[in-house]
């Protein structure tokens, strides 16, 4: 039984998500606990409903990253997980933490990888003027949203669009990549080779989806 710790910032709809998932669909997995760096986290109340251990790591007491990722690390590791989700977990985090999950910490990130990476992706991506954008699935390396793709989704940029319309659409879209990625790396599916993501046995890894959001 594979040990899921989600670290969230926020409402946390992805780690709702793989919640959902992982118990509709019956994952040998659990959601060990749900971390985050804000004691006002709406997503806390949602993971204590449905039994989950909710942990706050405050990071305003703490002088330094460093001693914050030391005390997130320490936190996590009393869970003793086989992977680290980040859901909306709104923190830059230190060398050495992302070298102690290495291959086992993962990121859902609102756009196709590697365009536009850091914040106001949406607007980014309307700046730009691109035709598609979307989300990444990846493993997390010290190079700020960057790492190895696991899975992508990508949605059009229509006429009329503004950041929020377009974080909507993208955000249907990260509800069903991101379980989708969690449920291959708790069936022991994905290997990392190189720059790469090998999935075994292989499936499609991009998702097109129509202005609805809803995978075609």
């Amino acid at each position: 039984m594979k040990k899921i710790v989600i670290l969230i910032s926020g409402r946390g709809t992805n780690m709702e998500t793989v919640v959902r998932a992982c118990a509709r669909d019956g994952w040998q997995a659990v959601v060990a606990a749900v971390i985050s760096n804000r004691p006002d986290a709406a997503g806390l109340a949602f993971a204590a409903e449905n039994g989950i251990p909710a942990t706050v790591v405050d990071h305003r007491g703490f002088t330094t990253r460093e001693a914050f990722d030391q005390a997130l690390a320490r936190a996590i590791d009393d869970f003793e997980p086989d992977l680290v989700m980040l859901a909306g977990f709104m923190r830059v985090l230190t060398d050495a933490f992302v070298e102690r999950y290495a291959g086992r910490m993962i990121n859902i990130h609102p756009s196709l990888l590697p365009c536009f990476p850091g914040l106001k992706t949406h607007q980014q991506a309307l700046d730009a003027g691109v035709r598609v954008h979307g989300a990444s699935v990846h493993f997390v390396t010290p190079t700020l949203d960057h790492g190895p793709i696991v899975a992508q989704a990508a949605v059009p940029v229509v006429a009329g669009d503004d950041a929020a319309t377009l974080a909507s659409r993208v955000l249907a879209v990260e509800h069903i990549i991101y379980p989708r990625a969690v449920r291959w790396f708790v069936e022991g599916r994905l290997a990392i080779d190189g720059e790469r993501v090998v999935l075994t046995p292989p499936e499609p890894q991009w998702l097109f989806a129509d202005i609805a959001g809803e995978g075609v």
